[in-house]
């Protein structure tokens, strides 16, 4: 049994060069917006696009765009189910009503057909939604001519939810490109990691003003909420991971309930509630961070297409287990590779007890598996294959941290489950 675990998050993306760099920050009161005007800059060159501004989350950029589209309170936002509340509430905290849309049990993305149905009811209605949120979920485009053109037809802002996609392409176009604004995330466990950070995009120049006008508007962060995020892949990479099947894992519990380390979900997000530190604005010292994986793109996801391709190769022949099909295998990025099985769910926490932190998104229809779906106002059996995906689908890692070794071990302990 080895004392350090083959993990999927724990600030999975930290290398040598970012240990360092995150240690240097710790000592420094980096705020000046040096760092963040730079990963602006450097982002809307990579994706050719005129705006890109930086925020502390994913859901701050979110959320800075929901308030800059000016929409009706109680505006329906139409968004997939099969995601994470972190997606979700933005839309509440703006004041708005998510429109829960199913998804595709080949893709995991949003449902064409489905999403007709749910533009249709809500004109029955005399509420017609006025935004859609296409989410591309563990890196695979949505398939977005048909999107573009259906939100045309029925006048629905198109925004796109780029978390798991940074660096994708449909068409030979980046992901983020194709709608009124696009938001990404820098979480912990995402393409590129600042623990925490986001950024919105927009070719909009009116919508740039707002959004500009808007993070005018709020402040940074604490001191010391920063300083939680700089401690985490510290602290990760020198002690909780390689402790962790000893004393690690407690510890960290330890740590995060003495708030000295952040939780990727606060517990009031899982009822739908805001926590205080959303939204900031995105401090120098995470974007430095951000900055300095994001010129390791190529690198990053060019290693997680080597270990899908080791996954493709290895598990395709098992019957019981369900991969992405032919057709959608080159399209990913894979930030994480999704697996379906009946049994998902047991083989996580098998495979947890063997010391395999294998990914349990999205084990529930809204993750994480504790969050309270009516908070999130979530009707159950609204979206059947959303829920039948939760009950079947466990991801396995693809970071740079994982070598073609450790993924053998992982395949060889799927290989061994009987069920």
């Amino acid at each position: 049994m080895k004392i350090k675990p083959i993990s999927i998050s724990l600030s999975p993306n930290v290398e040598k060069d970012d240990l360092f760099l995150a240690v240097r920050l710790f000592f420094s009161f980096l705020r000046k917006n040096y760092f963040s005007t730079k990963l602006e800059k450097e982002f809307s060159q990579y994706l050719k696009l005129k705006h890109s501004f930086s925020f502390n989350s994913g859901r701050s950029a979110l959320m800075a765009i929901l308030d800059s589209l000016e929409l009706e309170k109680e505006s329906i936002v139409l968004i997939q189910a099969f995601t994470c509340n972190a997606a979700v509430n933005p839309i509440l905290w703006s004041g708005l009503k998510p429109g829960y849309v199913d998804c595709n049990k080949e893709n995991f993305n949003i449902d064409i057909e489905d999403l007709k149905k749910k533009i249709d009811f809500y004109k029955s209605q005399n509420n017609p939604a006025k935004v859609l949120i296409v989410q591309h979920t563990f890196g695979l485009p949505v398939e977005m001519d048909e999107i573009v053109e259906l939100c045309r037809k029925n006048e629905l802002i198109l925004i796109e939810d780029c978390a798991h996609a940074l660096g994708a392409e449909y068409n030979n176009k980046k992901i983020g490109t194709f709608g009124k604004a696009a938001f990404f995330s820098f979480s912990r466990d995402k393409v590129i990691s600042s623990v925490y950070g986001g950024m919105a995009v927009t070719n909009d120049d009116i919508l740039a003003e707002k959004i500009k006008n808007y993070r005018k508007r709020i402040g940074y962060p604490s001191y010391f909420w920063e300083k939680q995020q700089l401690f985490h892949p510290i602290l990760m990479s020198l002690i909780i991971l390689p402790t962790y099947f000893v004393f690690g894992k407690y510890f960290l519990i330890i740590l995060q309930s003495l708030k000295i380390t952040s939780k990727a979900v606060h517990f009031k997000e899982k009822r739908g509630l805001k926590p205080g530190y959303f939204p900031k604005k995105l401090p120098g010292s995470l974007a430095a961070l951000a900055l300095n994986q994001f010129k390791k793109l190529e690198k990053l996801n060019c290693h997680r297409k080597k270990i899908s391709d080791f996954y493709f190769k290895e598990l395709g022949s098992l019957a019981a287990f369900e991969l992405l099909p032919e057709n959608n295998r080159k399209k990913s990025i894979f930030l994480r590779f999704p697996v379906k099985h009946k049994e998902a769910h047991r083989i996580i926490e098998k495979a947890w007890q063997k010391n395999l932190l294998i990914g349990d998104w999205y084990t529930k229809v809204i993750a994480p598996k504790d969050t309270r779906l009516e908070k999130l106002e979530y009707i159950e059996g609204s979206c059947p294959k959303a829920e039948q995906l939760a009950s079947e689908t466990f991801n396995l890692p693809t970071h740079i941290n994982i070598s073609e070794k450790q993924a053998g071990a992982i395949v060889d302990f799927i290989k061994s489950c009987e069920f």
